[in-house]
């Protein structure tokens, strides 16, 4: 089964660059896995152009930073397109000339795209997203290995050959 591993964010923006910074930690861990692994990716794209990144895959984990009231800042939760759409229902992103991911993904779907039947995403709760900044808050940066182990748990769970993955402790595998 082909997946893609994606940390989404700006890796300037502060808290927003949990997603990647997450993604580097899974790639470092599977790196010295023989054989067959996840495609580990990063980007800073949303809508229409990451339902595009997640063309030809059969599954993808999503990993992003996620702002919510009462939320606890480095709180992770796993959320499937459901949860998403009952989180922002709202079917434009930040632009009238964009979409959300979930009418993305049935517009890809109407055209015929191959695109994933298992997405989950993993979305750090985070504090600030607005300022320029390459250190996340304290809270956040704590939570990056426990959402990067978090990845790895759910990547082994369902591909034998990523079973007795190394921990995660620290940013270390």
């Amino acid at each position: 089964m082909s997946t893609l591993v994606l940390g989404l964010g700006n890796p300037i923006l502060t808290d927003d660059a949990v997603g990647p910074r997450v993604a580097e930690q899974v790639r470092a861990a599977l790196a010295a896995r023989p054989g067959p692994r996840p495609a580990v990716e990063t980007a800073s794209v949303g809508g229409l152009a990451l339902m595009e990144a997640l063309v030809g895959y059969e599954r993808a984990v999503l990993i992003d930073a996620l702002w919510r009231p009462g939320w606890p800042p480095g709180s992770l939760h796993r959320l499937t397109l459901d949860d998403l759409e009952t989180l922002s229902p709202t079917a434009r992103s930040v632009s009238p000339h964009d979409t959300s991911l979930a009418v993305a993904l049935d517009f890809g779907r109407q055209l015929g795209l191959a695109l994933p039947e298992q997405i989950v995403i993993y979305a750090v709760a985070v504090a600030n997203v607005l300022d320029f900044g390459e250190e996340p808050t304290p809270e956040v940066a704590a939570a990056i290995p426990a959402a990067a182990a978090a990845v790895l748990t759910e990547l082994a769970a369902t591909s034998p050959y990523l079973d007795n993955l190394p921990e995660v402790h620290n940013g270390v595998a």
